[in-house]
C-alpha cells in the first residue's frame, strides 16, 4: 500500500500475522474445517434439511439485521421465508430489509458455481449495498450502491476519508482475490474462513458507504465461506455470533484497530463459528437419531408380525412418547397427537394397558416415578455408557 495511506491509516495493513494466532485458534479452525465436512457428508431427507435449511437461514438472517437496530424477532423472520408475515404499514420498511438480505442470501447460494473461483469485485460489493438498501428508507446523502461523498463514523471509529474509498477498495478487492489467503500445508477452508473474517472487518473498516456497511461485510463474509465450499447453515453462523455477543463483538472491532492487528479478532470469532457448528452438527445427529428410532420401531413391528390396528396404535404411542423432553404421566399418553387420541377413541382402559405391557417386554418403553418414557438411548449402542446415559 502507498506509504501515505499507510501512515493514515496503520491500522489498514492488508496482512494477517498468522504467527500470532494462538495454538488454539489453529486447533479450532482445524475443528471448524472437520465439523464443515461432517455437515456436507451427512445424509438427510429434503425435508430435513429444508428445514435446516430454513432454520439457520432465519438465524443469520436476523441476526445481520438485529445488529442494525431491526427489531423482528427471529420467529417474524422464518414467518418471512414462509411468507406468512403481515405487517402493519407503519413496520414494512422493517420486512423490507429482512426480503432484501434474502435475496442476497438466496442468490449467492443459487449462482454458486464449484468449478470457479469466487472473485470479489467492486460492482459485486456495491451491488450487495443497492440491493441491502433497496426501498429502504434513507437520509438524502445516502445513495445505494455508490460509494459515499461524506465523512461518517460508527461508534467512536471515524472512517476512512471518502476521497481514499476508490483506492482502498480496489487494494481490498486486490488482497482477498489474490494467493495470499492460500496458506501453505494448511487446508483451502481453514484459509477461507480466515479470509472471510478479514474481508468482513476490512469492509468495516473502510466504510465504503454512507450506510449498510455492516450487513455488507456479512454478506460478503457469507458469499466468500458458501464459495468455498462450507454448507449454507454454516455459512451464517458468524453473524449470528456477532449478533449474540454484540457487545464483545464491538470490542474486538475497535481492539483490532487500535493494535493494527487483526489476530484477537480472528481467534474470537473462530471460537463462535466453532460452537455454532457444534450447535448444527447436535441438532443434526438429533434428527438422524429420531430417523433411526423410527425406522427401528417400525422394523420390531415388522419381524412380531401383530395384527395391523393394535401394531399402529402401539408404534404411534412409542414414536410420539419418544418426542417428548419429559417423562409422561399415564392419563396423558393417549393425548400426545390428535391421531393418537383417534386410535384409542372408544377403546377400553384395558387396551391402553396392553399396549403398555407389550411394548415394555419389547423394551421399547419403561415406566419411571414420573410416568413413561421411551428407550431411545438404544441407538446409542456405540457410545461410551455414560455418554449414552445421557442421551436418554
Amino acid at each position: 500500500m502507498k506509504q501515505k495511506f499507510a501512515d493514515k491509516y496503520p491500522w489498514i495493513t492488508f496482512k494477517v500475522d498468522l504467527q500470532k494466532l494462538s495454538y488454539r485458534t489453529w486447533i479450532q479452525l482445524g475443528e471448524c474445517l472437520s465439523k464443515c465436512e461432517h455437515l456436507a457428508q451427512i445424509p438427510l431427507k429434503p425435508i430435513t434439511a429444508q428445514e435446516m435449511h430454513k432454520l439457520y437461514l432465519a438465524k443469520g438472517v436476523s441476526a445481520t439485521t438485529s445488529i442494525e437496530g431491526n427489531t423482528l424477532s427471529e420467529q417474524q423472520v422464518r414467518q418471512i421465508i414462509d411468507k406468512k408475515l403481515v405487517l402493519p404499514p407503519s413496520k414494512e420498511y422493517l420486512k423490507q430489509e429482512v426480503d432484501n438480505i434474502l435475496e442476497l442470501c438466496n442468490e449467492i447460494k443459487n449462482s454458486l458455481c464449484p468449478e470457479k473461483k469466487y472473485l470479489i469485485t467492486i460492482d459485486e460489493i456495491k451491488k450487495f449495498n443497492r440491493v441491502i438498501l433497496k426501498n429502504v428508507p434513507s437520509p438524502d446523502y445516502v445513495i445505494p450502491g455508490e460509494f459515499r461523498t461524506v465523512p461518517v463514523g460508527a461508534g467512536t471509529y471515524k472512517a476512512v476519508d471518502h476521497n481514499d474509498i476508490p483506492y482502498l477498495t480496489v487494494q481490498l478487492c486486490d488482497w482477498l482475490n489474490s494467493e495470499y489467503f492460500a496458506i501453505p500445508n494448511v487446508h483451502p477452508i481453514i484459509g477461507n474462513i480466515i479470509k472471510s473474517m478479514a474481508a468482513h472487518l476490512y469492509i468495516e473498516w473502510i466504510h465504503p458507504f454512507s450506510d449498510g456497511n455492516g450487513r455488507v461485510g456479512r454478506i460478503l463474509e457469507f458469499a466468500i465461506l458458501l464459495c468455498a465450499g462450507i454448507p449454507s447453515p454454516a455459512a451464517h453462523l458468524l453473524s449470528n455470533h456477532y449478533n449474540a455477543t454484540r457487545t464483545e463483538y464491538y470490542i474486538n472491532l475497535d481492539s483490532a484497530r487500535k493494535k493494527n492487528d487483526i489476530s484477537d479478532f480472528i481467534a474470537y470469532a473462530t471460537q463462535g463459528f466453532r460452537d455454532g457448528l457444534i450447535e448444527q452438527l447436535t441438532y443434526i445427529f438429533a434428527q438422524i437419531i429420531d430417523i433411526s428410532w423410527e425406522t427401528f420401531v417400525y422394523e420390531i413391528f415388522k419381524e412380531h408380525k401383530r395384527s395391523e390396528r393394535p401394531a399402529k396404535r402401539m408404534r404411534n404411542l412409542v414414536i410420539e412418547l419418544s418426542r417428548q423432553s419429559e417423562d409422561v404421566p399415564r392419563d396423558k399418553l393417549i393425548m400426545l397427537s390428535p391421531k393418537l387420541m383417534e386410535l384409542y377413541r372408544g377403546g377400553s382402559t384395558m387396551m391402553l394397558t396392553r399396549d403398555i405391557n407389550e411394548l415394555i417386554k419389547l423394551d421399547l418403553i419403561e415406566k419411571t416415578k414420573k410416568g413413561y418414557r421411551a428407550k431411545t438411548e438404544k441407538m446409542h449402542s456405540f457410545l461410551p455408557e455414560q455418554v449414552a446415559g445421557n442421551k436418554s
